[in-house]
């Protein structure tokens, strides 16, 4: 009498399948370790300001709020010449202005003045909000 041996092949077959998988996961894993997940990632506030040049030569930023207000600490607004000022805890729609140094402190370029908004957040971080030429 023969014997049916078609049973057998099913269990080494499983077991390959099972073997890979684990090898599979266990790559996956050590990569993961070996690579570098991405670690204290920072989520970015969602917050904003505009920056206008009105006829007298002063630079007006109105801070326009946003989601991540809650989290606002500070804004620093670094002028065309180069100084920074400071901001706490702005309300929404507040206007700061920048206003040309008198001669012989008269260092604005006279085109293109670049003005650039820093927002500090309680939490730790900060980020550049506006970074415009007017």
């Amino acid at each position: 009498m023969a014997e049916n041996r078609r049973e057998d092949a099913v269990s080494p077959v499983i077991g390959t399948i099972l073997l890979v998988a684990v090898t599979v996961i266990l790559a996956a894993i050590i990569g993961s370790y070996v690579f570098g997940a991405p670690q204290n990632v920072t989520k970015t506030k969602v917050i904003g300001a505009t920056a206008q040049l009105d006829t007298t030569g002063v630079i007006l930023v109105t801070y326009q709020g946003g989601q991540g207000d809650a989290f606002l600490s500070s804004l620093s607004i670094t002028a065309p010449n180069g100084t920074i000022s400071t901001y706490a805890n702005p309300d929404v729609g507040a206007v700061m202005k920048l206003i040309q140094p008198l001669p012989p402190n008269d260092d604005w370029p006279t085109v293109q003045k670049h003005v650039v908004v820093v927002a500090a957040f309680t939490d730790g971080p900060e980020q550049v909000i506006l970074d415009t030429y007017l």
